[in-house]
C-alpha cells in the first residue's frame, strides 16, 4: 500500500481552477473566492487538507470491480470538477466501522449506485477528520462537460439515500480547468 498522500485544497485569486459555483448544501457554507488550487496559497479565502489513504468501507471484491473501470484523475478532458465536503454526525461516528458499513452499502448502495457513473466520472476520497478539519470527507470528482448531467443524478441520488441523513455540513464547489 501506497504511504498517504497529503493533500491542501485553496480557494483564492489564483490557481488553475476557476470557481463557477460555490454553494452552501448543508450547514455553513465557505467563504467566496474565484480559483481553486490543489496546493497551499498564499493568501488563500480557505484551504481544506485531507489526505488519501487506505479504503476502509470497501470489500476486497468492490474495489477489484472499482480498479477495472475506474478512470484516473487528469485526464484532458476532464475539464469540469467538483469538491465536496462533507461533515457527518456524531450519530454516524458513534456506530461502530460494521454498522456504518451497513448504512454506507449494504442500506445506501453508495458503491453500488456510483459505478453505473464510472469511468465517465472520476473521483478520490480525502480523510480529514483525524486532522482536526472543519470536514471529514473532501471528495473531489473530474469530468468532461458532456457528463455534467450525470454527475448531477448521482449527486441527487447519494443524497437521498438513507447515508446523507447523516450529513450535517456539505458545501458543493462547482470549478472548470483554466487552459
Amino acid at each position: 500500500m501506497p504511504p498517504p498522500l497529503p493533500v491542501t485544497f485553496a480557494a483564492g485569486s489564483a490557481g488553475p481552477w476557476h470557481i463557477e459555483r460555490l454553494s452552501r448544501v448543508a450547514g455553513p457554507g465557505l467563504p467566496a473566492a474565484t480559483h481553486l488550487a490543489m496546493t497551499d496559497l498564499p493568501g488563500a479565502s480557505w484551504r481544506l487538507r485531507g489526505v488519501v489513504s487506505h479504503p476502509r468501507y470497501s470489500t476486497a471484491a468492490e474495489l477489484k470491480t472499482l480498479a477495472g473501470v475506474q478512470a484516473g484523475l487528469g485526464r484532458p478532458e476532464a475539464t469540469c470538477a467538483a469538491l465536496i465536503p462533507i461533515r457527518k454526525s456524531e450519530a454516524w461516528w458513534s456506530m461502530a466501522q460494521d454498522e456504518r458499513r451497513a448504512v454506507f452499502e449494504d442500506r445506501s448502495r453508495h458503491i453500488a449506485l456510483s459505478m453505473k457513473y464510472l469511468p465517465a466520472i472520476a473521483r478520490r476520497l480525502h480523510h480529514a477528520r483525524d486532522l482536526g478539519e472543519p470536514f471529514d470527507f473532501l471528495t473531489w470528482f473530474e469530468f468532461a462537460p458532456e457528463h455534467e448531467a450525470a454527475f448531477d443524478d448521482l449527486l441527487g441520488e447519494l443524497r437521498a439515500s438513507p447515508e446523507w441523513t447523516y450529513v450535517e455540513r456539505e458545501v458543493e464547489i462547482r470549478v472548470r480547468r483554466i487552459d
